[in-house]
C-alpha cells in the first residue's frame, strides 16, 4: 500500500462538537438601519474623474518609454544651448532636431489628454511646449478644449496648463502685431491663441469659485490673471513666485532650463509683453463672476485661506488696475468690511473699528492681502484705513512681527503731513527696534521722506536716535554702527572686547564673533536709503564715510554687502560731484590694496567710470610705483589693463587722448569704428608678418651687424630709429628713446631669445 502523502501545517481534528468562541475576539456590530431622513448626495461622474489618478485613461508603457527618451535628448539640447549662451556662441537649430520634434509631436497627436495627466509625460510636455511654435501650441491648446475643468484640477495636468498659459504670452504678441503662421488647408479652421485663451476662460468661469480654493487649480488662475493684466502684478519675480508654491518652485529649479531648442538671436521678441484688448475685457469679467458667485462672508473666508489668499490678491489687483474697487459692493469693499463705500458717502467720517481687519493685520497668511489693500484701495479709503486703524496705534504695530510688514507697505503712501506725525509717534521706540532687526518701518520712512523731499529733519533725527547717536563724534561712527544694527554704546563695547580678545604671541586666534565683523544686509539697505536724501540730510553718511580710517573703508569696499553702499554713493542723484570725486582722491596711494580683492577690484571700476582724464592721470601715475604689484595681484591685474601704465610713462599725451575718447559716451562714436587702442597693435602685428615673410629678422640683422662689424654710435642710433619707424610708422621718434623702444620690441615679440646677446 503506497505511503499516504503528508501535507503541511497542523493536523485537524475532526470534530462534531461546537468549537467555543472566545470573548477576547470582538465581534462585528449588526448593520443598523439608517433613517429615513438621511439622504446621501450622489457622486457624480465629474468628481469621481477629479479624484482619480488618470481621468482621460492610462498611457502605454511602450509610449511612456518613448517619451522618456524625448525627455532625455530635449535635456541634452538644452543644456548645450545653455553652454553656447555661456559662451556667447549662436544657437543654430539644425533639420535634425526639426524632425526628431516633429516625431514627438506626430507621437503625441491623440494622446494630449492622457499624457498631461501622466506622473512621466506631463513633465515632458511641458518642456517641450516651450520649443513649439505658434501653430503647434494653437494645436496644442484647442485639443484639449472641453476637457480644462479637470485638467486644472488634476495634480499633473494643471502644470502643464499653467506652462501653456505661461508661454501663451509670446504667441499673443506675435498674433497682435500680425504675425501669424501658415494653417494647413487640410487642417480646417483653427482659432488664434487669442480666441482661444478667452474661450478657455469663458469654460473656466462656471466653476470659478471652486478653482480659487483648490490646491491645484489656484496656480493656473494666477496664470491666467497674469496673462490677461500683467500690469497687476509689480514685478516679473513676484509673478513667478505667484504662480508656483514653494515646493513647485524649488522642484523646476532643479530640472534641466525650460527653455525652447531652438530659440536663436533673431526669433526672440524686443519689448515687453502687452496684452490684447479683450484681455482687458475677459479680465474685468474675471472678477465679475466673483462678485455674483460668492456673497459677503465667503469672500471674507478667502483673506485666510493659504491656497485663495494669494489668488484673491491678484483678483483685487487686476479690480484695482480695472478701476472698479469703487463699485458698489466690490470685492475689496467687501474685505475693508464697507470702509471704501463709507468713505466715499463722507471722507471726514470715521469708520467703526473691525474686528477682522486687526485680525488681517496680524495674521501670517492675511496679512498678504492687506498689503495688496493699502498699496491699491482709493485714497479716500486709505485715509479713512489710516486715521481708523494705524494713527494712535504705530508703536504697537511696528514692534508686531507680522503687523510691522503692513506698516511699512503703508508708509509708502502717506501725505507729509502723515509721515510728520508717524514719525513724531515712533520716538520712542526707534531703538528697540533696532535691536530686534525690524528695519522696514524705517526704511519706508527714509525712501518716503526722499520721494516726497520733505521731512528730512524728523528722519535724521529718528536715525540718530534709532543708533543712539547724539553728539558729533557718535555721528561719525555711524556707518559701521548702521551696517551691524547696533547702536553706537553697543559698537564701542564690542570693538573693545575683539581688541581685548586678539591673542598674544604664541597663542591660538580665537575665532570672531560673527555678528560684530559681518556687515548685515539690512543695514546696507538703510544706508543706501539714507543717501537718496535731498541735501543736507544725505551728509550724515558721507561725513562718516570720510571719517574711517584707512582700514575700516577698505574692509567695507571689500566686503559684498557693504560695497553696495559705496555702489549707491555714485548711483546717487541727490549727491553732488564734489564729494564723489573727493570720494575717489581719498583712496589715492590705497588703489593697489583696493583692487587687491575680488569685490575690491569692482569698486575700483567704479571708481575709474567715474572719473575724468585728469583724475584718472592722478591715479594712474600713483600706482607706478605698484606696478608689480599689480602685476602679481589675481584681481589687480585686470584693473591694470585699463591703467596701460606703460603709454603713460612713454607718450603722455597719446594715453590722455586714449582715456578722453574712452571717457565719451558710446552713442557718439559710430559703430562701425574700431578702437582706438587696437589700431597699433593691428599695425604692429602686420609688421611682424611682413617681416617673417621676408623670411629674415630685423633685430637679429641688427645685432649681427653690431657684432660683425664696427657700427658708430650714431649709425647705431639711425638704425634703431628706423626699426621704431617699422612698428609704428605713424608715431614720431626721439633718438633718446630709440633703446627702449627696441627693448619693448624684444620683449613683444614671440619665441625664445635666450641665445641672444644683451644689449
Amino acid at each position: 500500500m503506497p505511503k499516504e502523502l503528508r501535507k503541511r501545517g497542523k493536523k485537524k481534528k475532526h470534530t462534531t462538537e461546537v468549537e467555543w468562541q472566545s470573548p477576547k475576539e470582538p465581534t462585528k456590530p449588526l448593520p443598523q438601519e439608517t433613517p429615513s431622513w438621511i439622504v446621501s448626495a450622489p457622486k457624480t461622474s465629474a468628481e469621481d474623474d477629479t479624484n482619480s489618478d488618470a481621468p482621460f485613461g492610462y498611457v502605454d508603457n511602450d509610449v511612456k518609454a518613448y517619451f522618456r527618451t524625448v525627455d532625455i535628448q530635449i535635456r541634452d539640447w538644452q543644456n548645450a544651448a545653455s553652454e553656447r549662451d555661456q559662451n556667447d556662441e549662436e544657437a543654430d537649430p539644425n533639420e535634425e532636431r526639426r524632425m526628431f520634434f516633429v516625431a514627438a509631436l506626430t507621437e503625441m497627436s491623440g494622446k494630449e489628454k492622457q499624457l498631461a495627466t501622466d506622473a512621466d509625460c506631463s513633465v515632458v510636455l511641458e518642456r517641450m511646449t516651450y520649443s513649439m511654435d505658434d501653430f503647434v501650441r494653437r494645436v496644442f491648446v484647442d485639443s484639449l478644449t472641453g476637457s480644462y475643468d479637470l485638467l486644472v484640477k488634476h495634480r499633473f495636468g494643471s502644470h502643464v496648463c499653467q506652462t501653456l498659459f505661461t508661454v501663451a504670452s509670446q504667441t499673443v504678441s506675435r498674433e497682435k502685431r500680425g504675425i501669424l503662421p501658415t494653417v494647413p488647408d487640410d487642417k480646417g479652421e483653427l482659432r488664434s491663441l487669442t480666441k482661444l485663451v478667452v474661450d478657455v476662460c469663458e469654460e473656466l468661469f462656471p466653476v470659478l469659485p471652486s478653482l480659487v480654493t483648490n490646491s491645484f487649480a489656484s496656480h493656473v488662475v494666477r496664470a491666467l490673471l497674469l496673462l490677461l493684466s500683467p500690469q497687476s502684478v509689480p514685478s516679473h519675480d513676484a509673478s513667478q513666485h505667484a504662480m508656483r508654491s514653494k515646493k513647485s518652485a524649488s522642484w523646476k529649479a532643479r530640472q534641466a532650463p525650460f527653455k525652447s531648442v531652438f530659440e536663436d538671436k533673431n526669433r526672440k521678441d524686443a519689448g515687453t509683453y502687452t496684452p490684447p484688448e479683450v484681455f482687458s475685457q475677459t479680465a474685468r469679467k474675471f472678477v465679475e463672476v466673483i462678485r455674483n458667485k460668492l456673497d459677503e462672508n465667503e469672500t471674507r473666508a478667502l483673506a485666510a485661506d493659504k491656497v485663495a489668499s494669494p489668488t484673491l490678491q491678484m483678483v483685487l489687483a487686476v479690480e484695482a488696475d480695472q478701476q472698479m474697487t469703487e463699485d458698489t459692493d466690490s470685492l475689496m469693499d467687501r474685505v475693508l468690511v464697507g470702509l471704501v463705500a463709507s468713505s466715499r458717502k463722507d471722507p471726514s467720517a470715521t469708520p467703526p473699528v473691525s474686528d477682522y481687519l486687526n485680525t488681517l493685520l496680524r495674521d501670517p497668511t492675511s496679512s498678504h492681502l492687506l498689503e495688496t489693500i493699502v498699496s491699491h484701495c482709493p485714497e479716500s479709503a486709505f485715509a479713512s484705513l489710516w486715521a481708523t486703524y494705524f494713527k494712535g496705534n504705530l508703536p504697537r504695530i511696528a514692534s508686531h512681527p507680522v503687523a510691522n510688514y503692513v506698516l511699512a507697505k503703508a508708509i509708502d503712501r502717506v501725505s507729509i503731513s502723515q509721515l510728520t506725525e508717524a514719525c513724531q509717534e515712533l520716538q520712542s521706540i526707534w531703538t528697540r527696534l533696532i535691536q530686534t532687526s525690524r528695519t522696514g518701518v524705517l526704511r519706508s520712512i527714509i525712501d518716503r521722506a526722499a520721494t516726497l523731499g520733505a521731512c528730512g529733519s524728523e528722519v535724521i533725527e529718528a536715525v540718530s536716535k534709532a543708533f543712539d547717536a547724539k553728539t558729533a563724534e557718535d555721528r561719525n561712527l555711524l556707518v559701521p554702527c548702521v551696517l551691524r544694527l547696533r547702536t553706537v554704546q553697543d559698537y564701542q563695547a564690542a570693538s573693545q572686547s575683539q581688541s581685548q580678545e586678539q591673542p598674544s604671541k604664541g597663542k591660538p586666534a580665537k575665532r570672531p564673533s560673527k555678528d560684530t565683523i559681518e556687515p548685515s544686509v539690512q543695514g546696507a539697505i538703510l544706508l543706501q536709503s539714507l543717501l537718496r536724501l535731498p541735501e543736507p540730510h544725505y551728509q550724515i553718511v558721507t561725513e562718516s564715510l570720510n571719517a574711517l580710517s584707512e582700514e575700516e573703508m577698505l574692509s567695507i569696499a571689500h566686503h559684498a554687502t557693504s560695497s553696495r553702499v559705496l555702489d549707491a554713493l555714485f548711483e546717487s542723484p541727490t549727491v553732488p560731484h564734489k564729494i564723489k570725486r573727493e570720494f575717489v582722491l581719498s583712496f589715492i596711494g590705497r588703489y593697489h590694496l583696493l583692487v587687491d580683492d575680488r569685490i575690491g577690484s569692482r569698486v575700483g571700476d567704479r571708481c575709474w567710470a567715474f572719473s575724468d582724464t585728469y583724475l584718472k592721470e592722478k591715479i594712474a601715475r600713483s600706482l607706478i610705483s605698484q606696478e608689480q604689484f599689480l602685476a602679481a595681484s589675481y584681481y589687480g591685474k585686470f584693473f591694470a589693463r585699463n591703467l596701460n601704465l606703460y603709454l603713460l610713462q612713454r607718450r603722455p599725451d597719446e594715453w590722455r587722448a586714449l582715456q578722453t575718447e574712452r571717457h565719451k559716451p558710446a552713442q557718439t562714436a559710430p559703430a562701425s569704428q574700431a578702437p582706438v587702442e587696437e589700431t597699433p597693435s593691428k599695425k604692429h602685428t602686420e609688421a611682424k608678418k611682413r617681416k617673417r615673410d621676408q623670411g629674415g629678422d630685423e633685430i637679429d640683422e641688427l645685432f649681427n651687424a653690431a657684432m660683425g662689424k664696427k657700427v658708430k654710435k650714431a649709425a647705431l642710433v639711425e638704425s634703431i630709429s628706423t626699426e621704431s619707424d617699422v612698428l609704428q610708422p605713424n608715431k614720431p621718434t626721439k633718438q633718446d628713446r630709440g633703446l627702449s623702444d627696441v627693448l619693448g620690441a624684444i620683449r613683444a615679440a614671440p619665441g625664445d631669445h635666450k641665445g641672444k646677446r644683451r644689449l
